[in-house]
């Protein structure tokens, strides 16, 4: 339920919305959408990515002298929680050994390990939570595929493109987009339901950057129908692919060729560190949200801090894209309790509408994901946002005038999950708009990869979330879900083929000690271990008192504690 002091704001979008209805049935632009120099002006002043202190040089690694994202370049110079010395007899003697490592129980995971038996390939799915608890499950609007009589994979390349400002991988964009009306079929005859239309078609709505109707859909709940069903088959093959839940890698393993053999895992319920040996690995360990970039709330769930990318760089893996981050243009910012929570863009795909305290428009509806939020954070600036009771603001998100639009009933139909969400709180959307403000949604780039998935390192495999160069520095609605997709089929094929004929030498944790070495040569003071695996919101004050009843009993890398004490002493070589 809104607070009375936002009356007078809810009242002045009713006023307004039938000559906007009015407008949007003519089925013109309810706003003159953005030429390339005004999206270019928006974006550089008002973009997270481009405030002060947004990026700044690493000072080690694959990538030192380039710019990343403040928050990035602070995890890659972090210590490692594993201490190579009393790791030699868990590198002798290791805890498992499999074809196929998969670091990561998402969809690009599951789609690794799916496609990987069907090769004869045995795989292990190391994930740091339960199976399923990834990004994939938090997607909601949709996933682009050009499956209508009016669209083609030649024009969902261009859109990629376009919204990646021209600096995307083309390869890479050539499969995501090509291979993705096949990825909709064998989804389906795995037993996802699309949402389809009368006549048995497929129904698809437009995206912000999609020059065609190209979004399909399962309701507003396709991460968690898709999860659903990539975990079912997975646990239908017990004797091919075994699951560790509750146990993250940490760090990659390496052999005297310096070809990846397998990780560390880390084991949540025991505190033990874990050796598994393989002749490929995968990692699918999606985003970085729990990082909170430049303080953002974020749509992202709980175990998203970028592991794979500590893991990786330290192995000698190189970095794409890292100094751009991708803002949800609508979280939720009021009510309080769910503050950052996503309400997809299939609302204004469907025909909501942005709107400031004045219930005006101010930018057209589905200009693409950077540019849409940084004409919000623009809008808020210039003093036409609305203040929440805790010191948020946000626009409204003119839910309503959907059902105006298409008819009594649809917004229930079409979106159950985010009327349910908001009926817990006392608002119904149908009736009310949503306030909203840019959240923080999706790692840009990743891990570096060709079309095979392959990394620099030979035997380290990249999908999903964790890859860098498809989506260029900035990506459109859909095209995450499809990505998953796409590079968990393709990782799974090609880690298997490679898997076949891989020997793997002894192992090492070699890379480890020179990062150590390193963070000495450059005279880094760094109190922060990495990966941070999961985000502490616990207050300092709590934090020591909580140390001080164990009598500080916890290990260095007890999950506790992601930071050291002064004077502690940090990597032992």
């Amino acid at each position: 339920m809104y607070p009375d002091y936002l009356a007078p704001l809810l009242s002045l979008v009713e006023e307004t919305r039938p000559k906007r209805l009015e407008l949007a049935k003519t089925g013109k632009p309810v706003y003159p959408p953005m030429n390339a120099a005004e999206r270019e002006d928006v974006l550089t002043k008002h973009h997270p990515d481009y405030t002060a202190g947004a990026r700044r040089k690493v000072r080690i690694g694959p990538n030192k002298g380039e710019e990343l994202t403040t928050e990035v370049a602070d995890i890659l110079e972090a210590h490692s929680i594993v201490e190579p010395k009393v790791m030699d007899i868990h590198l002798r003697e290791p805890d498992y050994e499999t074809d196929l490592l998969i670091i990561g129980g998402g969809g690009a995971g599951c789609w690794a390990a799916i496609t990987a038996r069907q090769l004869g390939i045995k795989s292990m799915i190391a994930t740091k939570l339960r199976m399923g608890d990834a990004n994939t499950m938090m997607s909601e609007g949709g996933m682009q595929a050009a499956v209508s009589a009016t669209d083609s994979p030649t024009r969902h390349y261009l859109d990629a493109i376009g919204g990646g400002h021209f600096e995307n991988n083309p390869e890479l964009v050539r499969v995501l987009t090509e291979d993705a009306p096949d990825v909709v079929r064998q989804l389906e005859n795995l037993g996802v339901i699309w949402d389809k239309m009368p006549d048995g078609s497929m129904q698809v709505l437009h995206g912000g950057g999609t020059s065609r109707k190209r979004m399909v859909s399962c309701r507003d709940y396709i991460g968690a129908i898709i999860m659903r069903t990539l975990m079912d088959e997975v646990k239908n093959h017990p004797d091919m692919i075994s699951v560790r839940e509750f146990e993250p890698a940490v760090e990659l393993l390496l052999d005297e060729k310096g070809h990846c053999g397998g990780a560390v895992l880390y084991s949540l319920d025991t505190e033990q560190f874990l050796t598994v040996k393989a002749k490929a690995t995968i990692i699918a360990t999606g985003g970085f949200g729990r990082l909170h970039i430049r303080g953002f709330a974020t749509t992202n769930h709980y175990g998203a801090t970028g592991d794979g990318l500590v893991m990786g760089y330290r192995a000698g893996a190189k970095l794409k894209f890292m100094d751009s981050v991708q803002y949800h243009p609508t979280g939720a910012v009021f009510p309080e309790q769910i503050a950052g929570f996503l309400i997809t863009e299939k609302i204004r795909g469907a025909g909501g509408q942005p709107l400031n305290r004045f219930g005006e428009l101010f930018v057209f509806p589905r200009e693409p994901r950077d540019i849409e939020s940084s004409a919000i954070i623009r809008e808020c600036a210039r003093g036409n946002g609305i203040d929440t009771y805790v010191g948020r603001t946000g626009v409204w998100l003119d839910s309503p005038i959907i059902d105006a639009l298409h008819g009594d009933g649809y917004i229930r139909h079409q979106f159950p999950g985010m009327c349910r969400q908001f009926d817990r709180y006392g608002i119904d959307i149908t009736k009310q708009p949503m306030l909203i403000y840019p959240s923080l949604h999706y790692q840009n780039g990743g891990i570096e990869i060709n079309e095979r998935c392959e990394s620099n390192i030979p035997g380290l495999y990249v999908a999903g979330e964790a890859s860098g160069g498809v989506h260029g520095r900035n990506r459109l609605m859909g095209n995450s879900v499809l990505d998953y997709n796409v590079f968990g089929r393709r990782a799974g094929r090609f880690a298997a083929e490679f898997a076949k004929s891989a020997t793997v030498g002894k192992l090492n944790l070699d890379h480890i000690r020179a990062h150590a070495g390193e963070l000495a040569d450059e005279c880094i003071e760094s109190d922060l271990s990495s990966p941070l695996l999961l985000p502490s919101y616990t207050p300092e004050d709590v934090k020591i008192q909580q140390l001080a009843r164990l009598g500080n009993i916890p290990a260095r890398h007890s999950m506790l504690r992601s930071r050291f004490m002064p004077g502690e002493r940090k990597t032992h070589l």
